[in-house]
């Protein structure tokens, strides 16, 4: 299905088509979805392995520093970045199955290769580079294809419960990830716990194997023979087209350059400046595991209550401004002030990403869900490298305190446009599906 040339189907319409699903407790019941649910906590494991023990190599086998640092998170996210819309192409042409299971295998051999050349020693940060953005663009094709996928195995009306059962899912892994990951770098080193990474992602590849054979057709039946800079115009049509996903888009960007910078500062800042020992860093971690938990968990009903459109609105507020618990960390007081944020930032920040990917499936139509998927998650990743390498730059010359400032007050000011006045243009915003 393309686009006509009238537009997208209205939110309205979606809404409409949401009402036809089924009640919640059938979802435990449905094999497809199940396997996604196991392969989310899966690739989570071993992305927070991965990530750990990366970063770790970096900064304390390699001597990497500041911008070192912000140079290995930012290349995770951009290949997402430009890859982004030509994955949504693809989501929607290829048959996802074979594509998601080659996509996860390939992780296998990319995190697998760090291991090998410490064996060999042979380690190099040109090589962690490498493997970072291997592993970002493998990542990131990967989610604009199941957020593709999600659509075709449940119904419009349970969405938002599958999107919140799925973010649980990568929450269980985000728990054991990183205590799973540590353990593991103090009994064998950081280099041979990345086998256990490559595992998780093995794991993952025989569960997208078993997702249903319908998955072997492509959504876009008609389409496939098109050029392929007309594919990435109708997924950016799309975006343009509905106001609500425009201010998305933009606002989700804007909030990324801030929080980008501050992640990529976050763990050289709090343990280098502020002096939290490994245990308290690990209470913080934890905590916004937890929140993240509170924020699944309330998705559904916050969503059904003041609707998608409103819930993202406030959300988007409440973990911009958080973000000054963490350079406000250095008055006094750092550890209960990062404790706060991560379960303020944790909790609001889930509802929020729920909330956006809901509303994102129920508006674009069905041969274009990869399309529109990959261009607003192109938007939303550009800027994440981009806030990530300016902070190591900026950090370096004026100090993590101003630059985290900085970094909290861009991300208020993406939030912020969320609550200015739109044109009025006929279409209503989409609303919590009933019965989730």
């Amino acid at each position: 299905m393309t686009a006509s040339p009238s537009g997208p189907p209205s939110t309205t319409d979606a809404v409409a088509e949401a009402d036809a699903g089924m009640p919640w407790r059938a979802l435990r019941r449905h094999r497809p979805f199940l396997l996604l649910c196991g392969e989310q906590a899966a690739s989570s494991v071993g992305r927070q392995i991965t990530a750990l023990a990366l970063a770790l190599l970096a900064v304390t086998r390699l001597h990497a520093g500041p911008f070192g640092a912000s140079a290995l998170l930012a290349l995770t996210y951009l290949p997402g970045a430009v890859l982004s819309p030509f994955a949504g192409v693809l989501a929607d042409r290829a048959r996802l199955r074979p594509l998601t299971v080659t996509l996860t295998a390939l992780q296998v051999v990319v995190v697998g290769s760090v291991p090998l050349a410490g064996a060999f020693g042979r380690l190099s940060l040109p090589h962690l580079y490498a493997v970072a953005a291997l592993s970002g663009a493998l990542t990131w094709t990967l989610s604009v294809a199941l957020q593709a996928a999600l659509p075709r195995v449940v119904p419009p009306g349970q969405l938002l419960a599958g999107n919140s059962a799925l973010t649980g899912a990568r929450t269980a892994g985000q728990i054991g990830g990183p205590a799973l990951g540590g353990v593991l770098v103090g009994l064998v080193g950081a280099s041979p716990a990345l086998l256990a990474g490559s595992a998780a992602y093995a794991v993952e590849a025989v569960l997208l194997f078993a997702l249903p054979a319908a998955l072997n057709r492509p959504a876009d039946t008609g389409g496939g023979r098109g050029p392929r800079f007309a594919g990435l115009c109708e997924g950016f049509a799309v975006v343009r087209a509905e106001p609500v996903l425009r201010r998305q888009v933009l606002a989700g960007a804007g909030f990324n350059l801030g929080s980008g910078a501050a992640d990529a500062l976050f763990v050289l800042y709090a343990g280098r400046e502020l002096k939290l020992a490994p245990w308290q860093l690990g209470c913080v971690y934890a905590t916004f595991s937890v929140a993240t938990v509170a924020g699944v968990v309330l998705a559904g009903r916050f969503a059904t209550t003041i609707g998608l459109y409103r819930a993202t609105r406030i959300c988007a507020l409440a973990a911009a401004f958080s973000i000054f618990l963490v350079p406000a960390a250095s008055l006094g007081l750092a550890f209960p002030a990062l404790l706060a944020y991560q379960l303020v930032f944790g909790s609001a920040a889930t509802v929020w990403a729920i909330s956006m990917t809901t509303t994102q499936q129920l508006i674009a139509p069905p041969g274009l869900q990869g399309r529109v998927a990959g261009f607003a998650q192109a938007a939303l990743l550009t800027t994440v490298p981009v806030g990530a390498l300016s902070g190591g730059a900026l950090a370096a010359w004026l100090g993590n305190v101003p630059v985290l400032t900085g970094a909290a007050a861009t991300t208020v000011l993406a939030a912020g446009s969320f609550w200015l006045p739109r044109r009025r243009s006929g279409r209503t915003t989409p609303q919590a599906p009933p019965g989730t």
